[in-house]
């Protein structure tokens, strides 16, 4: 039981990671700063490092269960909406005159 509830954590502070910072991946800084696509892109990338992830942890406790397309819609959109309070914190959340 805490596999899920830890997976399910790392799985939300990984989709609020590429709000939270101006560097792709964290780790490189973009000459023209970063533009949707490298939200998504970095998005993508770590649904597929979380789901990597998880099935780590399964094969850890049993055999792994074939999954149908329904199970990776469902994950592709709780990853969505755990980013959610990122993507609000950085372009709805009004900023103050200092951080302009």
């Amino acid at each position: 039981m805490t596999h899920s509830w830890s997976l399910l954590l790392v799985a939300f502070l990984a989709a609020n990671w590429p709000f939270l910072t101006n560097r792709l991946f964290g780790v490189m800084t973009l000459a023209k700063g970063k533009q949707p696509f490298w939200f998504l892109l970095e998005l993508v990338v770590l649904y597929f490092l979380i789901g990597g992830l998880g099935r780590i942890l399964e094969a850890s406790m049993g055999p792994v269960h074939h999954q149908g397309w329904q199970f990776y819609v469902v994950t592709i959109c709780l990853f969505l909406v755990f980013a959610f309070p990122g993507y609000v914190y950085r372009f709805l959340w009004p900023k103050s005159s200092s951080d302009a």
